[in-house]
């Protein structure tokens, strides 16, 4: 029997995330070896060196669109089609390992599908998800999202998918067909939804309802939101954009590359808090 294959997948659509992504793959080889896929749009090709320096990195082309916030959502739609592995993490590129995460390999022998929960984990409460006033909004977040045919309850939960990890099976490929599915309905109604994958990914997990293990906070810290948590365990796996990232985790990547890039970057690298396309 032959042994299973793991490994990770990004997202790198633009070049607003591209100082994030050089820190993501110094933090990863860091803790781990196994390959790394990096769904690409929109970067030109002459710094794909800066990426592939790195052992074991593939680039693979992410699903096009001038706007590259939607690129990184239909690519993350998409995860499961361009994984070529049996046991997959996939972590946003703004994200820092801390330490390894072979547990959460280990832990798709028993689960299918890993992820944590949202700060604001209860989707009738997830304004963040509608266009226009949060406050006016929050009494009728979940008949819009059921209006526009999202099949959301009081009880159902908003997941950050910022870390998804998944086996490949017919369960799994399921989920992302109705992920997929659902998303389109989220595009076909941008007068009332911002662009964010979030009802998708709880629609989905409503409709397939996969074998699952909801992992702790620690294992996708948002920083941003840090006193939105109660947590006493040691964080694994820290999310924020580097230019918000707290100097001890810029140390985990530190080294004489990650310098002399982050100098490349001051110059020729738009940060990504300044992206256009993020409010979209």
């Amino acid at each position: 029997m032959s042994k299973e294959t793991r490994g990770f997948i990004t997202i790198l659509t633009g070049l607003y995330s591209f100082q994030d992504c050089i820190h993501f793959l110094a933090a990863i080889r860091k803790f781990h070896q196994e390959p790394i896929i990096i769904l690409i749009d929109r970067v030109p090709k002459a710094l794909y060196p800066l990426l592939t320096i790195f052992k074991n990195v593939i680039l693979k082309p992410a699903p096009a669109n001038e706007n590259t916030v939607l690129a990184s959502r239909l690519a993350k739609v998409s995860l499961y089609s361009f994984s070529e592995f049996d046991k997959t993490i996939f972590l946003d590129s703004d994200i820092c390992l801390l330490t390894d995460i072979n547990d959460v390999f280990e832990y798709l022998d028993e689960f299918d599908l890993l992820l944590t929960e949202d700060v604001q984990p209860v989707i009738s409460k997830a304004t963040n998800l509608l266009r226009g006033n949060q406050q006016e909004n929050l009494p009728k977040v979940l008949q819009i999202l059921q209006s526009v045919g999202l099949p959301l309850q009081e009880n159902s939960i908003q997941y950050n998918s910022g870390l998804i990890a998944f086996r490949k099976n017919e369960k799994i490929k399921s989920f992302f067909n109705e992920f997929q599915k659902y998303f389109e309905i989220i595009q076909s109604n941008q007068d009332k939804l911002l662009l964010r994958d979030q009802g998708a990914f709880a629609a989905a997990i409503e409709t397939v309802r996969p074998n699952l293990k909801v992992l702790p906070p620690a294992y996708n810290y948002l920083s941003k939101w840090k006193d939105c948590y109660e947590i006493e365990e040691e964080i694994k796996v820290l999310h924020c954009t580097y230019a918000y990232r707290p100097q001890y985790a810029k140390n985990i990547t530190r080294s004489l590359y990650t310098r002399l890039f982050d100098k490349f970057a001051q110059v020729f690298i738009p940060n990504q808090v300044t992206n256009p396309w993020r409010g979209k």
